[in-house]
């Protein structure tokens, strides 16, 4: 942690109580000015006071608040005592990693000791009554930690970094996210503050500008007037840590708080924030569900946030009109309620945008597609099939669907309809991406869904892509795009081939199940709840029936896809359509796979770079093998 001169000040008067403006100026090597600047934000916040007879003196108050009620160990120890005697180690838990955190932020070392001793106090409490095993008899030697850190990386937030720790606490069952910028003192912090809100009172800050140009016209004047001030309050903190500090204020004053930086992490698929009284949480690509070390301040700081998303699409949210469909500018879609409708308090849900594209060489190397299934939907793909994708929320429909279009060829033309785009493709593809728009306040100005479906019908497209089929108008159009020999590819909430064939021919959808033979292939996705690992789970065709026969299936003990029945119908198709014999659409897909493992091998994860290659191997499929394995021969 690094003290600024405003700490140091504050050090000294706690400890002599009472000291003269021009002894602290000499002491901290400093001018009057800056030290009564200080003096002038510590006072408001009660830190000290000014005497101004005989000289000019400052009076130590009280230090500030750092998030430990205790006075000493033994009242902390009595405290967990009574913990232990109602058998709520829940809050035991909370306050270990209370003194954890907060011990860890400010290295006060009084915190530390206090840390240290109930740690072992608690720790010692478990191993009589046995619950924690010690194994053998060199683990007992070592204390086990009840909070271990399980993971630590950065976030480069473009011009400033984040540090983020996440750590595993015992007899819980969530792990927590903590976030943490350049660590400075407590006093540091209220300082800052100060600053932040004295500059927001100088500029003229609307809720939401009127143009793009006005809004980074408010950003450079409050960046401008903060690196001022804080080069001249702090000039003892190198300047590329002041430049940091100040793109970090930045940020969260005219963002969205805290929440800003969490979008800047790249391993974040969710945010949720659920009420002013719980920590936002996150869901992580790695780990899953976490807690963070945010806290909203209050319900009226999230009604705020929300109404700020809502007027980037010109919605309101309201108490007349408590729910909200948005989108941030960085694409990302946010929901949000207000209270009372969800009873506990206002909430936001963030579903970020993906800035990177998923690959199919992300979905081989992670085991979500094995190389032959993805080589059959490649080649399915090629020859204009149409898919559909389904999946439970959160199971990667969009992202498998971005995925799959990579393999279309450089010479068709292709339409993707969204509600907020999200799909990203490759730069060699001939591609019009469409989206839906909301009404204004008045009601006016939508563009559904089913307006850009039968639109895109008449701009003569190859493919289709449609973000989610939702309705039965929707789905309809895209059944009889397929009849007239469009491909078209989209996704569906459902869990299995079956519960998609039940949901789209029974109400709402509810299309007759001899339409259903359109679709080519049906490729299900799952996420695992309790792991957050996301499989492939089924690919199936579609019999001329209607009804679905399924080709490969995921077994979960193998953690691998295995074959189920031969296909009845998806080979006749590719034969009629490529001309290609049994034999030869295997032979075909095994280059397919060969090629696959080329792009895994050299770690080929660039959405362009296999749209690149993709392209080549469509339009001169020799030169790109000849190129590709001159200097390596996979098999």
């Amino acid at each position: 942690m690094f003290k600024t001169k405003a700490d140091l000040l504050v050090e000294f008067l706690e400890a002599k109580r009472e000291v003269s403006v021009e002894e602290l100026s000499t002491l901290l090597d400093t001018t009057k000015e800056v030290i009564l600047t200080y003096a002038q934000y510590l006072e408001e916040a009660g830190i000290l006071s000014m005497k101004f007879r005989p000289t000019l003196k400052l009076v130590f108050i009280k230090s500030p608040e750092i998030g430990v009620q205790f006075k000493d160990e033994k009242e902390l120890i009595n405290k967990i005592k009574i913990l232990l005697e109602v058998n709520n180690l829940k809050a035991i838990n909370k306050i270990l990693y209370d003194l954890y955190t907060i011990s860890k932020k400010t290295k006060n070392e009084k915190l530390v000791v206090m840390y240290k001793k109930a740690y072992n106090f608690f720790y010692d409490y478990l191993k009589k009554i046995k619950i924690v095993d010690l194994g053998s008899e060199q683990r007992k030697k070592k204390v086990k930690e009840l909070i271990k850190e399980v993971d630590n990386y950065r976030i480069n937030a473009d011009k400033f970094f984040m540090y983020v720790k996440i750590v595993k606490q015992e007899f819980e069952l969530v792990p927590y996210y903590i976030l943490s910028l350049l660590e400075y003192g407590s006093v540091t912090e209220i300082v800052l503050n100060k600053v932040k809100d004295e500059i927001i009172r100088t500029i003229s800050l609307k809720s939401v500008p009127e143009s793009e140009d006005e809004q980074s016209e408010i950003e450079n004047e409050f960046k401008t007037k903060l690196l001022e001030k804080l080069t001249y309050l702090f000039p003892e903190i190198p300047e590329t840590k002041i430049i940091a500090l100040t793109e970090y204020i930045k940020l969260v004053t005219l963002g969205i708080g805290e929440i800003e930086v969490l979008l800047k992490d790249k391993n974040i698929e969710e945010i949720v924030i659920n009420n002013a009284n719980e920590p936002v949480w996150i869901y992580h690509r790695k780990h899953s569900w976490l807690k963070t070390n945010i806290i909203p301040k209050n319900e009226e700081i999230i009604k705020h946030y929300a109404t700020l998303a809502g007027r980037v699409v010109n919605k309101d949210i309201t108490l007349l009109n408590p729910l909200l469909d948005a989108h941030l500018k960085s694409g990302d879609r946010i929901n949000a309620t207000l209270s009372p409708i969800t009873t506990k308090g206002n909430t936001i849900t963030i579903r970020k945008f993906a800035s990177k594209p998923w690959t199919i060489t992300h979905l081989i190397k992670n085991g979500t597609l094995d190389y032959t299934t993805s080589a059959l939907v490649w080649f399915a793909i090629q020859h204009e099939l149409s898919l559909l994708i389904v999946g439970g929320t959160g199971s990667g429909k969009t992202s498998t669907l971005n995925v799959m279009a990579n393999f279309f060829p450089p010479n068709h033309r292709i339409v993707s309809i969204e509600d907020t785009r999200e799909l990203i493709l490759p730069e060699t593809l001939h591609w019009v991406p469409m989206q839906t728009r909301m009404p204004n306040p008045e009601g006016e100005g939508e563009i559904s869904m089913l307006d850009l479906v039968v639109n895109s019908l008449r701009m003569r497209p190859d493919r289709i892509i449609v973000g989610e089929i939702r309705r039965k108008k929707e789905a309809e159009v895209l059944f009889e795009a397929m009849h007239t020999g469009h491909s078209v590819y989209s996704t569906l909430h459902a869990n299995s081939v079956q519960e998609a064939i039940i949901r789209l021919t029974n109400p709402p959808i509810e299309l007759p199940k001899t339409l259903l033979n359109s679709i080519s292939l049906i490729i299900v996705q799952n996420r695992n709840r309790r792991t957050g690992v996301r499989r492939t789970l089924q690919v199936a065709e579609i019999l001329e029936t209607g009804d679905a026969n399924i080709l490969f299936e995921f077994d979960f003990i193998k953690d691998q896809m295995k074959p189920i029945n031969k296909p009845k119908r998806i080979y006749k198709t590719l034969k009629l359509f490529s001309g290609l014999t049994e034999n030869q659409i295997r032979d075909d897909m095994k280059e397919k796979i060969k090629l696959l493992k080329y792009f895994v091998k050299e770690n080929i994860d660039d959405v362009h770079e296999i749209g690149s290659i993709v392209s080549d191997y469509y339009s001169n499929k020799d030169y790109v093998f000849k190129r590709l394995f001159k200097k390596t021969d996979l098999k």
